[in-house]
This record gives C-alpha cells, sequence and structure tokens, in this order.
C-alpha cells in the first residue's frame, strides 16, 4: 500500500470517528435534556401529591369533627325523643284533667 492510500484510509477512519464521537455528543445532550425534564416532573408530581396528602388530612380532620357532632345531635334527639315520649305517656293518663279551650272573642 502505498503512503497517499494509507493517508487517505487514515482520514477516512478518522471523520467516521468523529460523526461516531458526534453523534454520541448529541445522544448524551439529549439524555440530559430528558433527565432533567423527567426531574421537573417528578417534582411536579411530588408537590401534587403533597398537597392533596395535606388536603386528605384536612378533609379527615373535617369529618372527625362532623362525626362528633353528628353523635352529639344523635344523643339530643334521642333525650328529646324520650322526654317527648315521657310527655305524651303523662298527658294520656290526665286526658281529662288537661284541655285545650279556644278563646272566645
Amino acid at each position: 500500500m502505498k503512503k497517499d492510500n494509507l493517508e487517505v484510509l487514515l482520514e477516512d477512519i478518522n471523520s467516521k470517528f468523529n460523526l461516531v464521537l458526534e453523534g454520541h455528543e448529541v445522544l448524551r445532550s439529549e439524555i440530559r435534556d430528558l433527565s432533567r425534564k423527567t426531574y421537573e416532573r417528578f417534582d411536579l408530581v411530588d408537590f401534587k401529591i403533597d398537597t392533596l396528602s395535606k388536603r386528605i388530612d384536612h378533609l379527615d380532620d373535617k369529618v372527625e369533627t362532623l362525626d362528633k357532632k353528628v353523635e352529639t345531635l344523635d344523643r339530643k334527639v334521642e333525650k328529646i325523643a324520650a322526654d317527648l315520649s315521657a310527655h305524651r305517656a303523662d298527658t294520656e293518663v290526665h286526658s281529662g284533667a288537661y284541655r285545650v279551650m279556644e278563646r272566645e272573642e
């Protein structure tokens, strides 16, 4: 092989090697961009999950408070029902003594 042919062959190999290096650099850049975008999206998803978790905790507190209020109202309604039942029973026992009369004008 002549020296000229060898130089042409080396230049061809060198140019192909440079193309491979450029391709790798482009791929590395794209991978970095994708990685950055992925981290940004995960950060956003983490933020949203944290926000939702706080809202759920707040709702849990409200539900617990509401449950306590409902229990209190249930007890009050049961007490009123018992008082009404006792009053009705007492009124029925004294049915002749108590009457509602209309006023004459």
